[in-house]
């Protein structure tokens, strides 16, 4: 690598590093403030609450790595043309194109970045929270909930006992009402909470369980000797409970499961059969999350990697690159939305981005012939944007 490369690479590496710590700090710090329930109404201690929180640290790099490389393109960039090195560059012979090579080092460090923590981190991550809320969630049932307290575990489940007994919890109430159309009612003589192969279960005995279908206008009321209550069930899905007869495995969530189980799911699971667009649109997310990366430096060079006097103002051309690449990421949002439902979605996932890549590569190369087309098929579209500019600057 040449002198002006790792001169490049380096100013560029130390732009997206500050962007990204700097971006994931701040938003990890405002889902943690969510958090803070954990200490003041569960009663844990500061460790499980900075390990909840940080676990879903790999999800928010692989969100915020390819924007903070993008920003970092164009702040590089403009720094170059800025203090006029781009100006000298060309001048002295060296194509546009040319100066992609060490943006194209550190984009493909990101996109490993990326791929790693979407295929292999973030999955891993979310199922250790998943084992921990459930542990805490055992914990806060069995030490925190007060006699005679009605307490929300979850969002739509209410829990109650009468009294304690020893390591018993005595009459018990337990209403689940996450699915609307199929509010439960578990009502115990007694109950205690145990672990089974890293499972926590509340095991009841002598009740009933109240179910009420309100899509048929049915209901059933089922009575107990024994009943095994998944606690790992009230973190997740309404469809994902397990009792007695109906295993003893937490159903785990698709953005909860490896990559390689993805790719390799069993068709005739129960929970894939309801779930199966979950699951089609989380292995397509995480299948294309690394392409997202090149197609934002991509965009960043084609606006403004060619040099421009003090005259040319480069604003307009900023402003444009971040219209794209914030269109780019609302459309891949909505594809991944739409790919619950449509497996024809899914493919925009890879479109959206290889469609960037493409035309950004064709006005880095071929930016001469390839620009005045552009100019002239989103002028409809940029006459706003223009406008609003030229008020600011008057401003």
């Amino acid at each position: 690598m040449q002198r002006l490369d790792r001169y490049i690479l380096k100013m560029a590496t130390i732009a997206a590093i500050v962007l990204l710590i700097g971006l994931t700090s701040v938003i990890w710090v405002t889902q943690a403030l969510r958090e803070v329930d954990l200490i003041t109404g569960k009663g844990q201690t500061v460790l499980i609450f900075f390990t909840v929180t940080l676990l879903s640290l790999p999800a928010l790099i692989a969100g915020i790595a390819p924007v903070a490389l993008f920003m970092a393109t164009l702040y590089t960039l403009n720094r170059l043309n800025s203090d006029s090195e781009l100006i000298v560059m060309n001048a002295a012979g060296v194509a546009p194109q040319r100066l992609t090579r060490p943006f194209i080092v550190l984009t493909i460090a990101t996109s490993l970045l990326v791929g790693w923590m979407t295929l292999s981190v973030m999955p891993a991550g979310f199922r250790m929270l998943r084992d921990l809320i459930t542990l805490i969630r055992a914990d806060f049932v069995a030490n925190v909930v007060k006699e005679g307290q009605f307490v929300a575990l979850d969002s739509g489940v209410t829990f109650h006992y009468r009294e304690r007994s020893g390591d018993a919890l005595v009459g018990i109430f337990m209403q689940d009402r996450r699915d609307p159309n199929q509010p439960s009612i578990y009502i115990a003589e007694r109950g205690r909470t145990v672990e089974v192969d890293g499972n926590s279960f509340l095991m009841l005995e002598k009740g009933t369980i109240q179910r009420e279908t309100k899509r048929t206008d049915t209901s059933s009321i089922i009575s107990f000797e024994r009943y095994a209550l998944n606690l790992s069930a009230l973190s997740g899905d309404p469809t994902g409970g397990a009792g007695e007869g109906d295993g003893d495995k937490a159903i785990y969530k698709p953005r909860e499961r490896t990559t390689w189980q993805l790719l390799n799911q069993d068709p005739n699971e129960p929970y894939y059969k309801l779930q199966a667009g979950r699951f089609r649109a989380e292995l397509h997310n995480r299948l294309s999350a690394p392409l997202y990366p090149l197609a934002f430096m991509l965009i960043a060079f084609a606006c403004i990697g060619e040099a421009r006097t003090t005259r040319q103002g480069r604003a307009f051309a900023i402003q444009s690159a971040i219209l794209i690449v914030a269109a780019t990421r609302i459309g891949a949002y909505m594809a991944w939305t739409a790919s619950v439902r449509s497996p024809l979605a899914a493919a925009m996932l890879y479109i959206l981005p290889i469609g960037a890549i493409a035309l950004a590569s064709a006005v880095i190369l071929h930016g001469q012939t390839v620009r005045p087309l552009l100019a002239r098929a989103t002028a409809p579209l940029m006459l706003p944007l223009a406008g609003l500019t030229a008020r600011f600057r008057r401003a």
